[in-house]
């Protein structure tokens, strides 16, 4: 589908947006089983993982919370590190108010409670390359709901099937190769993105044999300040040159 710039509609505008992120969805259905079966083995009830998939609707902050709390960590600690996690949100709706802040809050609850790393990746990227359109909210809308119905669906599959489906099928190992085809791109393209992916990552490693799984806290933060440091840095540079 082809999506008409001189007379943009909602209808292809919605499904130009299912169309953008369906190849996305062949990493989200395993990260979704993957999720389902984590919940059980965290000692949640079906009822109980189910919900936090409709209700919170966060891949990412989920996987990290059953982890947590399958590992014994301290409730603080969990709270923290799902929160930091969740911090990223910010960062996406400060990206797309943009394009999308003048919509009245009867669009902007239901969008933000849409927004996922997915969702966010192909609206943004079609909204920075000149692809706007007075309907651009239908593309994050059809986008979203797309993935909330994949999430759901896969969700629910691993909380019915999951004890069928061999370990050797490793699904845990498409989570994070998942996120990792989201944000590949950017840490290619942007240093700061880069460079605090290699500070997140180098001290993960080296704070992992910290007690209650506090490394999560630690590398996250110095990887968001490594992004601000560099980020600073280039505004400084960009503005001695201007």
């Amino acid at each position: 589908m082809v999506l008409n710039q001189d007379k943009p509609s909602k209808r292809l505008e919605f499904y130009s947006g299912v169309k953008s992120v369906s190849p996305i969805l062949i990493g989200v259905i395993p990260f979704g089983l993957v999720f389902g079966i984590l919940g059980l083995e965290s000692g949640l009830t079906s009822l109980q993982t189910f919900l936090m998939s409709s209700i919170i609707f966060a891949g990412a902050s989920q996987v990290a919370f059953v982890q947590l709390v399958s590992n014994g960590t301290l409730p603080i600690i969990t709270i923290i590190s799902v929160g930091i996690i969740n911090l990223r949100h910010f960062l996406y709706s400060a990206a797309l108010s943009k394009y999308l802040g003048h919509l009245p809050i009867k669009w902007k609850i239901p969008l933000a409670y849409l927004i996922t790393d997915e969702a966010f990746a192909v609206t943004i990227k079609r909204m920075i390359n000149g692809k706007e359109s007075i309907f651009s909210h239908y593309y994050l809308l059809g986008s979203g709901i797309t993935l909330w119905l994949t999430w759901q669906t896969s969700t629910l599959s691993g909380i019915l099937l999951g004890k069928t489906i061999p370990e050797e099928f490793n699904l845990g190992f498409t989570i994070p190769l998942v996120f990792l085809s989201l944000i590949a791109p950017n840490v290619i393209k942007y240093k700061s993105h880069a460079l605090c992916a290699l500070a997140a990552g180098s001290f993960a490693v080296i704070f992992h044999s910290l007690p209650s799984n506090i490394w999560i806290i630690l590398a996250s933060l110095i990887g968001l300040l490594t992004a601000a440091f560099v980020n600073k840095i280039e505004l400084n540079i960009q503005k001695k040159i201007s």
